[in-house]
């Protein structure tokens, strides 16, 4: 295959099981780099929730590029968006009614802040807004303005409860968004058209590369849709079944550099 691309989720994949950037991970991605293979992070953080590993591989500027927000976004890592899938103030007030029928803490996030209508937060709301580099700011629903420019809503809760709003959502809900549980606390609403599949493709069409130059890595529900798009989708060794069976090659788990095993193995020969 000739790849040009190689698409990268962060959490559970890039990590390994202490979220740390490995150093074998770091070299693969590095040699890659070096044939003029671009690395693309795609992950639900923000772009300044990814600059930490971005600082780290010595990735940046106009020509290099990052997924955001599950794939709402794509831009250019000096900040140019170059696909954008943001939802409507309507979505916002469906959800954000939901959340209260459900009972689920509420947020939605925009590129600098991530906006709660919960008062009293939860330590996964906390703990997001430090993974992502992002403040939380408290507004009722009628202090959000109209204008607002939001790339994701989300529950974000007790994994219990997440469970068991998961099982209540409506169809209607899911028929109209992009409805994914990412991690066991969290359950993330986009727009329909956005999705790290379809944004990874958008973007490949861009820079002028069909899906047989991408390869995708990943372990989640959220990176289902780009590990099936990919001519190379590959699975981590500790990816959910769903993952498994839609890629190509599984590789070892994230405890054991399973990103540098699957680059090395099909790119650095």
């Amino acid at each position: 295959m000739d790849i040009g691309l190689i698409a990268i989720d962060i959490d559970g994949t890039l990590l390994n099981e202490k979220n740390e950037l490995a150093q074998p991970t770091i070299d693969a991605i590095t040699a890659a780099r070096k044939k003029g293979i671009k690395i693309v992070l795609c992950t639900g953080r923000p772009l300044s929730g990814v600059q930490p590993y971005l600082d780290k591989l010595q990735i940046s500027g106009s020509d290099e590029f990052a997924i955001t927000f599950n794939g709402a976004m794509a831009q250019t890592l000096d900040g140019n968006v170059m696909v954008n899938h943001t939802i409507t103030y309507d979505d916002f007030l469906e959800t954000e009614m939901l959340s209260r029928k459900l009972n689920v803490n509420y947020q939605v996030e925009t590129t600098d802040s991530i906006y709660t209508t919960n008062r009293d937060t939860n330590p996964y709301g906390i703990a997001e807004s430090f993974l992502v580099r992002l403040p939380i700011k408290f507004r009722s629903p009628e202090e959000i303005p109209r204008n607002l420019v939001m790339s994701k809503a989300m529950f974000v809760d007790f994994p219990e409860n997440i469970s068991r709003a998961k099982k209540l959502l409506p169809d209607k809900l899911k028929k109209n968004m992009y409805v994914v549980q990412t991690e066991p606390f969290f359950i993330e609403m986009m727009n329909k058209q956005a999705s790290k599949g379809k944004t990874l493709r958008e973007l490949a069409d861009q820079l002028n590369l069909t899906k047989d130059n991408v390869m995708a890595l990943g372990d989640q529900g959220n990176d289902l849709t780009m590990v099936d798009y990919a001519g190379l989708g590959v699975a981590m060794g500790n990816a959910i079944d769903e993952v498994k069976n839609a890629a190509q090659f599984i590789t070892k788990p994230n405890t054991e550099d399973g990103v540098a095993f699957a680059i090395n193995k099909y790119v650095n020969k």
